[in-house]
């Protein structure tokens, strides 16, 4: 792999992970499912959380898992800072440093959230495009209400 084509798989990752937090954030569950390889896997088990009630297995089960989390509530997600790693022409690394604001609707369980954090994640290229892979976020701080 040359540098500028390292550079180029850099930036489209870069891409890929806005389209993530922009599609989650306007409800746009088909190019969310679209950022995502069709078997790919997600953990966003909480801090405390039980194992497995938040991850999923499969594009079409991790938009449903998040769909059902934020889907009637206003949310903002922002990443910084990548650290990724080209290890092949098809495979890559990352970790961002997230930081999201959740609000839900008057009358649900929760009033709001404010978390701050990390995504670990995998990627693989096919047939052209980069993906998400695997998918873990780590938290470091959340506050809800």
């Amino acid at each position: 792999m040359t540098d500028v084509e390292r550079l180029l798989a850099i930036h489209e990752i870069g891409h890929l992970k806005a389209r993530y937090f922009r599609c989650m954030d306007t409800k746009d569950w088909a190019g969310f499912a679209a950022v995502f390889a069709t078997d790919a896997v997600a953990d966003y088990t909480p801090p405390g959380g039980k194992q497995g009630d938040w991850a999923a297995a499969g594009a079409a089960n991790i938009v449903a898992l998040v769909k059902n989390v934020v889907a009637p509530a206003i949310t903002v997600h922002h990443g910084h800072m990548p650290e990724i790693g080209v290890t092949s022409p098809t495979t890559a690394s990352g970790i961002w440093s997230m930081e999201d604001s959740i609000w839900w609707p008057e009358g649900s369980r929760r009033k709001t959230l404010h978390g701050l954090g990390h995504y670990h994640e995998t990627y693989q290229k096919t047939d052209g495009k980069w993906l998400i892979k695997t998918l873990k976020l780590t938290r470091l701080r959340v506050a809800e209400t």
